[in-house]
């Protein structure tokens, strides 16, 4: 059977894309791993914020919001976000404050809604009600279900090992089989540059780098369910609930090959020792860590769209940790470009996404 749409890669951006390519013809997704969302999309922080990341992922975060919001039920529920700072770190705070639209609020006012924060080291905080923790297994599986409803086919355990082109057909071996196609969907994560290489188009440069994270018991007993996500001025660290109990992360960004990322003791570690002091409960136990692995284009910016040598090699790749909340207006504006629609994004905006700026 020859598909119109070949999508590699089973996270959020891959089911995302299918699900709205799946509209417009045949489509067939194959994921590496025995499960879909299995490396970053399954490690995510799962916050939605519409103001987090570079300013060209902003709009997509704010076109994805009603989505979000609204499409069978809705994803989000109410969370918060909340920055610290120390008397030290007035400069960073004062840019926090003014990138992420944040109000100012008083240590007592913070201490108030997260109770452990430490008021002899905790000088700053500002607050924002508007973000969201994100329902990431029924997104994906709200996508899943788009897909299959319109007859897509999804494949796991079924890593790509070779990609070939003739006759106006991509040829994709997987796992002992060969899969044709007539547009071929990059959404391969860490290993985005690797797919394309092997399709013999030019790779973008992306960066793996990897995030770590610590689950431990809610501080002190305390419920923790309506607490903020409490970030470190100058993402130095971060906390937020997490069914009952309590994830902090060291909010690093180190670069890494693509692989079944890791959390380092060592980093998270140094993490936790700059947690801490905001902090009046110790930490004593850890029970779990993991870690992903989050992939950026050079400019920080998701890519999204038609290699420009290569119209039929579509990229969906860079998503560097904002997959989840960027993922409806992505996967539409991918639909767009595809179907010969107008994008609902602004031109500008869909050129700073588009790989022809690599060129």
């Amino acid at each position: 059977m020859i598909h119109d749409f070949l999508i590699i890669g089973g996270g959020i951006a891959g089911v995302s894309t299918g699900a709205e390519l799946s509209r417009l013809g045949s489509v067939l997704l194959l994921e590496a791993e025995d499960a879909l969302a299995y490396h970053a999309s399954g490690r995510s922080a799962a916050l939605f914020e519409a103001h987090y990341g570079h300013p060209v992922t902003i709009e997509l975060n704010k076109a994805s919001h009603a989505f979000h919001m609204t499409a069978n039920g809705g994803v989000l529920s109410p969370r918060g976000l909340m920055f610290v700072a120390s008397a030290t770190q007035a400069d960073s705070f004062a840019q926090d404050v003014a990138l992420m639209h944040l109000d100012e609020i008083s240590p007592d006012d913070a201490r108030a809604m997260v109770p452990i924060l430490n008021p002899s080291h905790l000088a700053m905080a500002a607050y924002h009600g508007a973000a969201w923790d994100i329902d990431t297994d029924r997104l994906l599986q709200n996508y899943v279900r788009a897909i299959r409803d319109n007859q897509g086919e999804i494949r796991n355990g079924a890593k790509v090992t070779g990609i070939t082109r003739a006759s106006g057909l991509w040829q994709v071996t997987a796992t002992g089989q060969t899969h044709e196609a007539r547009v071929l969907v990059n959404a391969a994560g860490a290993w985005a540059d690797h797919i394309a290489a092997l399709a013999g188009v030019h790779p973008l440069g992306l960066k793996p780098l990897r995030r770590s994270m610590a689950r431990m018991p809610a501080p002190g007993g305390h419920d923790v369910r309506r607490w903020p996500m409490v970030i470190g001025s100058g993402e130095s660290w971060y906390a937020k609930p997490d069914a009952g109990a309590w994830l902090v992360s060291p909010a690093e960004e180190d670069p890494a090959e693509p692989h079944d990322a890791w959390a380092d003791d060592l980093v998270l570690a140094e993490g936790i020792a700059r947690y801490q002091p905001f902090v009046t409960e110790e930490v004593t136990r850890i029970t779990a860590t993991w870690a992903g692995l989050r992939t950026f284009a050079p400019d920080r910016c998701l890519v999204l769209g038609p290699a420009p040598d290569t119209p039929d090699f579509v990229w969906v790749a860079g998503q560097g940790g904002y997959g989840f909340q960027t993922a409806p207006a992505a996967a539409r504006l991918v639909g767009d470009l595809l179907s010969g629609r107008t994008p609902e994004l602004a031109p500008d905006t869909v050129a700073r996404l588009g790989p022809a700026r690599f060129a």
